[in-house]
């Protein structure tokens, strides 16, 4: 549609809300991402661990993805929402995963056999926790009660991305933190500057004086 030369337009009301209420959501999980690097680098002491814990975020949006397409939903402002709640969920099962492998690794024990031990210790909480939020989700996801198909997506989105992303944690964030932790050494050998060597102790040997006889 062509205008005059003085005119436009521009769209207003319900969808200029629902625009501004979308850039606000996305500004939301930005910072909350942030804040989640920060939160662990504070805690793990390091600038690399914490990147081998947040690869479980990506791993959400495959559930999210999955889960709307099966519920025939569409991406919305409540959806969103789910994703952002997702950030904080997801997380603490890496931590949970990655917190036990160091411990481990601090009492002597070898990378990989702590990974493996941490995953069968940690197993546990973190299937407890997933059904939890999946069986919590649940009357929101399929709309059980008045009012509440606006609200659906977000239970889907929650329900699909905790799923996927327990799923692959225990896969991902292991080999990630292997290739961190490599990482991490080499920065040290390369960037951690030479020791000087210890020269070692001189010990001076004092060997008996000869005894000589007199006739």
């Amino acid at each position: 549609m062509s205008f005059p030369p003085g005119y436009r337009y521009q769209f207003s009301g319900s969808t200029k809300n629902m625009a501004e209420s979308f850039g606000y959501a996305v500004s939301a999980l930005v910072m909350a991402i942030l804040f989640i690097y920060m939160i662990l680098a504070s805690q793990f002491k390091s600038f690399l661990q914490p990147m081998a814990l947040m690869t479980s975020l990506p791993l959400t949006l495959i559930g999210v993805v999955l889960a709307l397409l099966l519920f025939s939903s569409t991406l919305s402002m409540f959806s969103i929402i789910g994703v952002v709640m997702l950030m904080g969920l997801v997380t603490k099962n890496a931590i949970l995963l990655v917190d036990f492998a160091i411990r481990m690794r601090a009492e002597g024990m070898d990378r990989s056999e702590a990974l493996l031990e941490a995953a069968k210790v940690r197993l546990r909480p973190i299937l407890m926790t997933t059904l939890a939020m999946i069986f919590g989700m649940v009357p929101l996801a399929f709309a059980l009660t008045e009012g509440s198909e606006q609200r659906a997506p977000m239970g889907q989105a929650v329900i699909g991305g905790v799923i996927t992303s327990s799923l692959l944690t225990l896969v991902v964030v292991p080999v990630t933190y292997c290739y961190m932790d490599d990482l991490a050494q080499w920065f040290k050998r390369k960037f951690g500057g030479k020791t000087a060597p210890v020269a070692p102790a001189q010990t001076a040997i004092i060997s008996p004086a000869p005894v000589t006889s007199h006739d």
